[in-house]
């Protein structure tokens, strides 16, 4: 898992069925300019929180659907973080 933070929203018209109701966000990683990686949202996160992002296979695993063609997936909002 990474941690990141939410800076958008990503809208697709067109995307697989089993995206069909995801909704995509984009995300910072890390908090030193790591990148940006879309993600599907799986908890309900909003722009501006720090969230955990499952990635790879463990991503579709949280989905429920291993046929969903994603690699990263939002599983986790931060709500406090301890040391540095």
């Amino acid at each position: 898992m990474v941690r990141g933070r939410i800076v958008g929203t990503v809208v697709a018209t067109k995307k697989a069925d089993s995206l069909v109701g995801c909704k995509l966000m984009e995300v910072e990683i890390g908090d030193k300019g790591g990148g940006y990686i879309i993600a599907v949202d799986a908890v309900g996160a909003g722009i501006g929180e720090e969230v955990l992002v499952s990635q790879g296979s463990s991503g579709r695993l949280a989905l429920r659907n291993v046929n969903t063609p994603t690699d990263a997936v939002i599983v986790g909002i931060i709500d406090q973080k301890q040391g540095s």
